[in-house]
């Protein structure tokens, strides 16, 4: 259906419903859809209905479902939020945008660049929305950071540095964790968390023009990669370099945009205070996080449906980051024969 009512208007309220509601909608997500204005969540969806059911009376949500099916039909539901592992992304989607629904998708877009394109082209068929999780865009913090840039802070723009590591998670036995199946989420830890700052950065500097890695694994203990150094240039010409490694001694994240008057380092995942160095002078800029992480980008897309605002992420913006993961990753998957249907 059209988003707009029988008058051509805008809606006035988003209804929305949860497709998976698993640990990222307990309060990263979940809670933003009744704290955004114009917005309420209305039912949600979990395959093990007993859970679904738990979720919707502790968060007094009206409707529970067991089936993506009937949530996506429900008539009292306006839009829909995939929360799902990203191997279901592309397929719950589609279905969504065939029903006539806008999207929001969990990030990553989807497992591969390929995956992405039939998403958006489903959406671009709808003639509707297809809005990407990639909250960072529209977080306090970051747009403080954005403004600094912007703002001539520290000159004229010339490279960055991303450094983002941590140790390799000790196996307790059982089940794989699914963020280091590739088959589920298209890679290990790079794709779901150096998407968060690859995305930021096509954000922050315009989108990379071209990239070059090598992805390996050192620790052993998946068949994901777990070490990736990237070397990239954006559009404008800036350049940059990264390094991912998730079989580390130590907990690292950092990113350093270096300017012709100074520099600005922060982190992608963490709280403290940014850091801009100007000559021997050196400021400490606090930019915490809000209570709800996606609150800020869920109103930002309540905004777009109901016609008095943009979102700052989209399916198009997202498939950038999707093409740049795919690039990195093409000779770890060829050499480890990971396919994706």
């Amino acid at each position: 259906m059209d988003t707009s009512d029988a008058t051509g208007a805008p809606p006035t309220t988003i209804r929305w419903g949860i497709i998976g509601v698993g640990n990222v909608t307990e309060v990263k997500s979940g809670p933003g859809f009744r704290q955004a204005d114009r917005s309420d969540l209305v039912a949600v969806m979990r395959r093990d209905g007993a859970k679904a059911a738990d979720y919707a009376r502790r968060h007094g949500v009206p409707r529970a479902y067991a089936d993506a099916d009937a949530l996506i039909h429900d008539d009292e539901v306006d839009a829909v939020y995939i929360a799902t592992p990203p191997d279901s992304h592309r397929d719950y989607a589609v279905a969504v945008l065939e029903a006539g629904k806008p999207v929001y998708v969990e990030k990553p877009m989807a497992r591969t660049t390929a995956e992405c394109e039939q998403m958006n082209a489903a959406a671009e068929r709808a003639g509707l929305p297809l809005f990407v999780a990639y909250y960072r865009r529209a977080m306090p913090r970051f747009a403080k950071v954005k403004e600094l840039l912007d703002g001539g802070a520290i000159g004229s723009l010339q490279a960055v540095a991303v450094r983002n590591q941590q140790p390799a998670p000790i196996s307790e036995g059982g089940d794989m964790p699914w963020r280091v199946n590739p088959e589920i989420s298209g890679g290990g830890h790079f794709v779901d968390l150096a998407s968060h700052t690859l995305d930021l950065l096509d954000h922050l500097l315009g989108p990379i023009a071209r990239v070059s890695g090598y992805a390996s694994n050192r620790s052993g203990r998946y068949p994901a990669e777990d070490l990736v150094s990237a070397a990239f240039e954006f559009e404008s010409g800036v350049g940059g370099t990264g390094l991912w490694c998730y079989a580390a001694g130590e907990y690292r994240d950092e990113v350093e945009i270096v300017g012709d008057a100074g520099s600005l380092t922060f982190s992608t995942f963490a709280q403290e205070p940014l850091r801009l160095v100007r000559g021997d002078a050196e400021e400490s800029i606090e930019a915490p996080y809000p209570a709800t992480v996606q609150q800020p980008l869920i109103q930002a897309v309540v905004d777009e449906l109901t016609g008095v605002g943009v979102s700052p992420s989209t399916g198009t913006s997202a498939i950038r980051t999707a093409r740049i993961i795919d690039t990195l990753l093409a000779e770890y998957r060829a050499e480890h024969g990971l396919t994706f249907s």
